[in-house]
């Protein structure tokens, strides 16, 4: 790669998942680091995303934004590591399947936090029951979601299922944990949880407000 990557970022928000993976990559990057409100919403940000939210990256001057575009974006990056299976193969379809799952439950955790919950015949994300029965069948009893090794279906969920169970959002049964606290011990992941809990300040709402506005 003959630039490094510059990957905007604030250590209270979802970003956190994207420095994880790329730290799993091994790429180089540079980092702007942006307060919430004035850094997120400036002209300089905004042409780079519209919507003034991280994390976004920026690859040989293209931007991307949304973790899971920019996760399986950094994952082609480098297929020797094999974060995702090769193309064409149906483990290769079934990762892509378990990263966009993750929308619709963020979605509905999110929509019942705040009360907002659609009836399940227009919402994506359904109903809770099926939605939560999904997300434990696709677990229980794996080490990984899909294939026989790590993939970033599984740090995409392990990131997930770990942040929601921390605020009270899911309950921290064996099954889910079981599955996502192993990842959370490779050494990548620790390396990016160090870096981003050095960098946060403290900050005057709850982790799950400010991680709700980025």
């Amino acid at each position: 790669m003959s630039n490094p990557l510059r990957f905007y970022t604030n250590p209270m928000s979802r970003a956190r998942i994207t420095r994880w993976m790329l730290e799993e990559t091994g790429l180089p990057y540079d980092e702007v680091q942006l307060a919430f409100g004035g850094d997120m919403k400036s002209p300089d940000f905004l042409a780079i995303n519209p919507m003034g939210k991280v994390p976004a990256l920026l690859h040989d001057g293209v931007a991307i934004t949304e973790n899971a575009a920019i996760c399986l974006h950094l994952a082609d990056l480098v297929p020797a590591l094999g974060l995702l299976p090769p193309p064409g193969t149906p483990e290769r379809g079934a990762c892509y399947r378990w990263m966009l799952f993750a929308s619709p439950l963020e979605f509905f955790i999110t929509a019942r936090r705040h009360g907002t919950v659609a009836p399940s015949m227009e919402a994506g994300y359904g109903n809770e029951a099926d939605l939560l029965r999904t997300l434990e069948s696709a677990v229980a009893g794996k080490q990984y979601v899909v294939g026989d090794r790590f993939t970033v279906a599984d740090l995409y969920l392990s990131a997930f299922i770990d942040y929601y169970i921390r605020i009270g959002e899911l309950a921290p049964t064996p099954v889910l944990q079981d599955y996502a606290m192993p990842h959370l011990q490779r050494p990548a992941a620790k390396c990016a949880n160090a870096r981003d809990d050095a960098l946060a300040q403290p900050v005057s709402k709850p982790e799950s407000e400010a991680l709700a506005e980025a």
